[in-house]
């Protein structure tokens, strides 16, 4: 305790740039602990915004219950709004009462539709979405049944022979929901990025800001080393000051956090958006900000006097600083071996099919990479320091290099957090590109399937003139004759021959009235129907089956590229065919159009007001995986304002230490004759290469984790040729902007008694 108190009496007594040090240390920590509350919050967050659509989730009764028919009906359609879900929930009263769900103050009657905040305001401009709500708005969900503040919520009433489909209701609420904000996989990976963007660079910071005039700190723990203290005791009065600027940092960074979250929450993010309270801190977020962050400072500051206080006399103005160790480039070698396997694996096409090992070692690999791009900094640009050095011409940037190849841990505290971000950045760009192959629609039309047995006679006929499509064709499934009913039999499309080409890239000679066998050009097989085969379609009602005999003609037809709107090897059939008055039992009707969002928009709002409860299909078009890309997109923008911020911080931090630092250095330059301009060049010179060489790193071995993540993920991209150049971009920004803020740490002013005691 006494050390403790020593080193806070040393702090607070020690002069006023040792005040201005703490204060940066504190500030510098305060940002740090609040990018890590920024990161360590998402998870809440989103697992409160899955709670609350469980709560809303209802709750059908037992096998063994009675009196079903006197409870609530309950039938949910989740549809595209553009890239986002509409979810109507449609709700039928029962003469039994039921709790409504969160957010309601009672069950909607028949035609009342209660509608969330976000779509009320959508409802005032977007005239056509409510087509899809048969009703007039009553109110507005409160926010208990809401998932988010944006999300797009209507509970419609209707009647019980409106909602026949509908299932009865007991109660609402379930334990969990049944699709998440995020998938749980996707989280995982979320977490993962995280680390990388947001923690690796914190960790780099945080360690920055604790080690703050680490020279001249080193310098007075010699003093009191050689003054009689023990080793043990001369590391726990440095670690006195980096805790306590480590523990008002993490209070401050709380307080900052607080204000973030309140204002962010209110504001929303792109995409993302959240409730004030979802971002509470938790207790374990609490405790990681209080204690952790406090424990890796004592642990820096301890290890930051071990030199000192094992040898006091190694750390005076005149010793020569011990060269870094060679190791560091192992995990580099290591991590970029293993990337490099998998991107060679991908390149001769014997991508690994097996995900297990790869889910392994390609985090592995990225670990061992960002740790290795640390470590290897310092020894690299010693090495290039010392050829540089003894073969340039140049005064500055002679200068330069020898003070590198002196001090190269300044080298990694200046540029270790950028060049970790530019590492990051890769890791970003390959989950967008993996999570957008998973979710797009690759095809210039869509099309959507609507169950036929949903749908009245009017409906049928008004979704066929649907204004937006570009055509439209029923398929149904039929049955082999004589065969067992395990075994394949063909699609039957009922279809003229200018419906087909309305839905098809192109088809050979079609003969309106005929039957014939279609045969997909370049698409997936199935299993073929001999000629003369005989088949039969179950219709409603009572009417018997049709009876169809598989024709000899063959019609080749050609499916737009990325799209399946008719099964291989189907029998075309034209509508005629059907007796008067009925109807396939079992049907689906498959609208075209273009793949455009306003278009999609159009047509699903159309289905909408025609159809209001039928179950829409729109293949190739992942709402939910959409909704996800949207919220990851936002939440790794959020990781990378955060590493940007860190990285920024760390250099403006470390360099502005090194430049105060070495002012004894700069005056004695100065005495001697060198120009200011010479200084600023060998200013500029000593941070631009080293960071130059580090982000140049940076990117090569990026892109290589970037490649292997792509090969191991299963999807077709494995080279992103197209985020290169912005990379190149951003990297050349870093640079440029590490230049600017060099220039202004050499002043005019010569101050001799920075020298006096040399």
């Amino acid at each position: 305790m006494n050390e403790l108190l020593l080193g806070l009496r040393l702090l607070f007594g020690s002069g006023r740039g040792n005040r201005a040090r703490f204060a940066l240390m504190t500030l510098g920590g305060s940002i740090g602990v609040c990018c890590l509350a920024v990161v360590l919050t998402i998870p809440g967050i989103l697992a409160a915004q899955d709670g609350r659509v469980a709560a809303r989730q209802p709750v059908p009764p037992g096998h063994s219950a009675t009196g079903v028919n006197r409870l609530p009906l309950w039938l949910e359609r989740t549809d595209p709004y553009g890239s986002r879900p509409l979810v109507r929930i449609f709700l039928a009263r029962g003469t039994e009462a039921v709790a409504p769900p969160p957010g309601l103050e009672d069950m909607p009657d028949r035609g009342e539709v209660f509608v969330s905040p976000r779509l009320h305001e959508l409802l005032r401009t977007e005239t056509g979405l409510a087509q899809r709500l048969p009703g007039r708005e009553k109110g507005l969900i409160g926010p208990q049944g809401l998932a988010r503040p944006e999300e797009l919520v209507a509970y419609v009433g209707m009647s019980r022979d409106e909602l026949s489909g509908g299932l009865p209701v007991t109660r609402f609420g379930k334990p969990e929901a049944p699709i998440p904000t995020v998938d749980p996989s996707t989280l995982d990976i979320l977490r993962f990025t995280m680390v990388g963007i947001v923690l690796l660079p914190l960790a780099v910071f945080l360690s920055v800001c604790a080690r703050l005039s680490a020279a001249e700190r080193a310098r007075r723990l010699a003093a009191l080393r050689l003054l009689g203290m023990s080793a043990a005791e001369v590391q726990r009065v440095n670690a006195a000051e980096t805790v306590a600027a480590a523990g008002l940092g993490a209070f401050l960074g709380l307080g900052e956090y607080w204000i973030l979250n309140q204002l962010f929450s209110r504001v929303g993010l792109p995409g993302f958006t959240w409730y004030p309270g979802d971002g509470t801190l938790a207790g374990t977020t609490l405790l990681a900000c209080l204690v952790g962050c406090p424990a890796l400072a004592w642990f820096v500051g301890r290890a930051g006097a071990r030199r000192a206080s094992a040898d006091p006399l190694a750390v005076r103005r005149a010793a020569v600083e011990k060269p870094p160790s060679s190791w560091g480039f192992l995990p580099l070698a290591a991590g970029s071996g293993i990337a490099a396997g998998y991107c060679a694996a991908g390149l001769t096409g014997h991508a690994p099919r097996d995900t297990f090992l790869p889910s392994l070692l390609i985090p592995a690999a990225i670990i061992m990479i960002g740790v290795g791009l640390v470590t290897t900094l310092a020894p690299l640009c010693r090495i290039l320091a010392q050829r540089v050095a003894r073969s340039t011409g140049s005064l500055a940037l002679g200068l330069a290099m020898r003070r590198n190849e002196a001090e190269p841990s300044g080298t990694l505290r200046v540029a270790a957090g950028l060049v970790l971000l530019v590492f990051a950045a890769s890791l970003a760009q390959g989950v967008l590109i993996q999570l957008d192959q998973a979710t797009r629609n690759p095809s210039r039309i869509q099309s959507y399937d609507i169950p036929y047995e949903q749908l009245t006679g009017p409906q049928r006929k008004a979704l066929e003139r649907l204004p937006g499509t570009r055509g439209h064709v029923v398929s149904t499934q039929s049955s082999l004759v004589g065969a067992s009913e395990t075994a394949w039999s063909p699609h039957v499309v009922l279809a003229t021959c200018t419906q087909l080409r309305a839905v098809v890239s192109s088809a050979g000679r079609c003969v309106d009235g005929q039957a014939m066998r279609l045969r997909g050009i370049g698409g997936t097989q199935g299993g073929a129907t001999r000629a003369g085969a005989r088949l039969t379609v179950q219709l409603e009602g009572e009417h018997r089956d049709l009876s169809l005999t598989v024709p000899q003609r063959t019609l080749a037809y050609r499916e737009v590229e990325g799209s399946l709107v008719i099964d291989p090897e189907s029998v075309l059939v034209p509508p005629s065919v059907l007796p008067r008055g009925t109807r396939p039992a079992s049907a689906t009707l498959t609208l075209v159009s273009a793949s455009a969002p306003d278009v999609v928009r159009r047509v699903l709002d159309g289905i909408g007001h025609v159809a209001p409860t039928a179950d829409v299909l729109p293949q190739g078009l992942d709402i939910t995986g959409l909704q996800q890309i949207a919220v990851i997109k936002t939440l790794l923008a959020v990781g990378m304002v955060l590493g940007l911020v860190i990285g920024i911080g760390a250099y403006l931090v470390a360099a502005t230490d090194r430049a105060v630092e070495r002012r004894p250095q700069v005056t004695a330059l100065a005495l001697l004759g060198a120009r200011p301009r010479t200084l600023r060049a060998v200013q500029v010179a000593q941070v631009v290469l080293p960071l130059a060489v580090g982000l140049l790193l940076a990117v090569v071995v990026g892109k290589t984790a970037e490649s292997g993540y792509l090969v191991t993920g299963g999807g077709a991209i494995f080279w992103d040729g197209a985020g290169l150049p912005l990379l190149l971009a951003g990297t050349l920004g870093v640079m440029v902007v590490a230049a600017l803020g060099a220039l202004p740490l050499v002043g005019r002013r010569i101050d001799p008694e920075l020298i006096r005691r040399d």
